[in-house]
């Protein structure tokens, strides 16, 4: 039996609602695998703590994590919180603390999902975007001075060490050898930005030489976001800094059908420290509480998570049953057109994995 101990911090609005559908389908894994099983301790963390304690998370919760194998992540924000706040007080710490250099996310459309691009369906829309992590654009070094003066300044730096770009292009280069189709494709803006992106292109170019079995392109970010609407079948892996790299993943999301669906990986790939799983959807206030969020993209983080333990098989399972619900199309929830609860889904998703289990 291979055991497991998972923190599960729900976070603000639909994370809550989202997460608890994660852990059933999780349960129903655990249940028809027979040799897994998942430890879970649930943090309140979040923007609802911040109001009660002012601060994300209390001052060891880093301490308190580092001894779990993953962390599943509901969302993060929430009024009257700003997101500034919100963001930097609990999951960028988080993503920088335990080295969680990678950002995984697969943008892949799923069968019954009614896409927005015309005549692109799940055979045109299925690659893998890595996002550079924990420096570059995020990295938090720049300041203001003179606030509220007529000469304020502020001042942001991005941050792009060789170690940091190399890691997360040999990791693309990685992940691109083992597909069918070896292509691999690196958003820039060298033309723009003459220093850190000019640095990144030429670290891309030195990895070639290693893996001359991957296809290589280089794309302005702009360009590969149209690209990303014209020709997304184009695409097998994409490689990209944190700002371009969670730009483009959001466009990504949105080829999916729904941000309810895409889920995402903040992976630290050594495993010396937990790696946190979640959905790429934000905290929505807006619906949250109303029981009509959509849990798929939640239960996909819980498959990623699974992958990253070691256990594809059930990985691939709990991916397969969320599939089979939306090529079926009668529990889907408003977000995709149907008139499903959040329960609803994570039901079927459950009763799916039980069948396909078999």
């Amino acid at each position: 039996m291979n055991r497991y101990r998972v923190a599960v911090i729900p976070g603000d609005g639909i994370g809550v609602d989202t997460i608890d559908e994660a852990l059933g389908a999780l349960g129903a894994i655990c249940e028809v695998h027979g040799g897994l099983a998942i430890e879970y301790d649930r943090y309140p963390w979040g923007c609802g703590y911040y109001l009660e304690q002012g601060e994300m998370m209390p001052p060891d919760g880093l301490q308190i994590l580092a001894d779990y194998d993953c962390i599943l992540f509901g969302a993060v924000g929430f009024p009257p919180v700003p997101d500034h706040i919100s963001l930097w007080g609990l999951l960028l710490p988080i993503r920088q603390h335990f080295d969680q250099y990678i950002n995984l996310r697969p943008v892949k459309l799923l069968d019954g999902i009614p896409g927005p691009l015309r005549d692109k369906g799940p055979e045109d829309i299925d690659f893998i975007c890595i996002r550079e992590n924990t420096e570059g654009e995020y990295a938090g070094t720049g300041g203001r001075i003179h606030r509220g003066q007529e000469n304020e300044v502020a001042i942001q730096t991005g941050v792009f060490t060789r170690a940091g770009v190399e890691r997360v292009l040999r990791y693309a280069f990685d992940v691109a050898a083992t597909r069918p189709r070896r292509q691999l494709a690196s958003a820039t803006k060298s033309n723009a930005l003459q220093y850190s992106m000019v640095f990144w292109d030429e670290v891309f170019a030195a990895l070639q030489k290693e893996y001359p079995q991957v296809a290589c392109r280089q794309y302005h970010a702009d360009a590969l976001a149209a690209r990303m609407i014209t020709a997304p079948e184009s695409l097998d892996v994409v490689v990209g800094s944190n700002l371009f790299g969670d730009l483009l993943t959001d466009l990504g999301g949105a080829l999916q059908g729904s941000l309810g669906i895409p889920p995402s990986g903040n992976i630290n790939p050594t495993k010396r420290y937990p790696s946190l799983f979640e959905p790429v959807h934000g905290s929505a206030p807006d619906i949250a509480g109303q029981g009509i969020a959509n849990p798929i993209a939640a239960i996909w983080a819980a498959s990623m998570m699974l992958d990253h333990l070691g256990h594809a098989d059930a990985g691939d399972l709990l991916l397969r049953a969320i599939n089979a619900v939306t090529a079926e199309g009668r529990t889907l929830t408003p977000d995709l057109g149907g008139s499903a609860t959040t329960r609803e889904v994570g039901l079927a998703v459950q009763e799916k994995v039980r069948l396909l289990g078999r």
